[in-house]
């Protein structure tokens, strides 16, 4: 499907050429983004290869990690585009390691449950939550205590994202979105917390052919779409034993 062929069946298409195309005029230094994924898995690719292109710099990421050395974020790290990251964990990505014992990057760890939940509170338009996860801990230091029924509990803010880049398996062209098994993890709520979504599908159909029961991101949510079919799907890591 071409792009105009879709702007000849709907007028309303989100669909854009490309991922270079898609972050044309939206993109900035000092920006903050919501970008979705779980180590390789529902990461969006090709937006990330675009946000590298555009060169802009100091920008402040919050993810569940930070891909590994030559794929997925790490193509920022290597660039030094990523001036800060929100992440649960790190373990992966050996240029993650070097530039945060340096001083080069600044790290925020947040518990993965609770990034997720920063994320979803931000897209509900809830500024903050209190949680029990943390306390006791480095996570809590310098935030709020308040005790609820005689336990204590930390002061959480939600993530309201400049940009939200996110990775789906099917779209229609109004932007609403499926996502595939665990490549959903972080998407959804990654999704509705950007004050701009631009996502990424492997599969584009027309308005119509996906059941609203199967819709997981409602297109309201989401600003622009790229039709990405043939991605490179690699893996994290790989275990092998003796049969």
């Amino acid at each position: 499907m071409t792009v105009t062929q879709a702007e000849k069946k709907s007028p309303m298409t989100k669909l854009w050429p490309d991922a270079h195309a898609a972050l044309d005029g939206i993109v900035r230094d000092g920006m903050l983004l919501a970008i979705g994924g779980f180590g390789l898995c529902g990461i969006p690719e090709a937006l990330i290869v675009a946000l590298r292109d555009s060169g802009v710099r100091n920008l402040t990421i919050a993810s569940n990690n930070a891909g590994v050395d030559d794929y997925g974020l790490g193509l920022l790290l290597q660039t030094r585009q990523i001036k800060k990251m929100i992440s649960s964990y790190v373990g992966e990505n050996a240029e993650f390691e070097r530039q945060f014992l340096s001083g080069e990057l600044e790290v925020e760890f947040c518990p993965q449950g609770t990034l997720a939940e920063r994320m979803r509170a931000g897209g509900a338009g809830i500024p903050g939550f209190y949680t029990r996860t943390g306390v006791g801990t480095l996570v809590a230091e310098g935030k709020e205590h308040k005790e609820f029924d005689g336990v204590t509990y930390i002061l959480e803010r939600g993530i309201f994202a400049d940009l939200a880049l996110v990775k789906a398996w099917k779209a229609d062209l109004h932007g609403n979105l499926v996502y595939r098994r665990t490549a959903r993890n972080f998407n959804p709520s990654a999704a509705t917390c950007g004050k701009i979504t631009v996502a990424e599908a492997e599969i584009v159909a027309e308005p119509g052919e996906i059941d609203p029961d199967e819709i997981h991101t409602p297109g309201i949510f989401v600003h622009r779409l790229v039709h990405n079919p043939n991605p490179e799907k690699r893996i994290e890591r790989t275990t092998t034993r003796e049969g």
